[in-house]
């Protein structure tokens, strides 16, 4: 079975209240097995246009497994205490 990985681009609006989201991310992250690959960190643009500000990559040991998380209450409490916090662009991609 392939692995998964959730991908996002995050554009922090309210850094304050951004805060709270990554606690409740965080420990649904733990709740459901996310291997945390990449979470902020220093970006450089190797080629074409594409500038991120925030890159966050989770790794997971199934698409199913990944969207489980997605769909789970716990991530839901996060997204909601996200709203108005940040702009997210967040795609599942299969692995090998």
């Amino acid at each position: 079975m392939p692995s998964a990985y959730i991908l996002a681009n995050v554009q922090v609006t309210n850094p304050e209240q951004y805060e709270e989201y990554k606690k409740l991310s965080s420990a649904a992250m733990q709740a459901y097995g996310a291997e945390v690959c990449v979470r902020g960190g220093k970006v450089e643009l190797l080629e074409g246009d594409w500038t991120p500000e925030r890159v966050v990559l989770l790794k997971f040991p199934s698409l199913e497994a990944a969207r489980t998380f997605n769909d789970s209450p716990e991530y839901g409490k996060a997204r909601a205490a996200r709203q108005g916090a940040a702009i997210m662009r967040m795609v599942l991609i299969e692995g090998v």
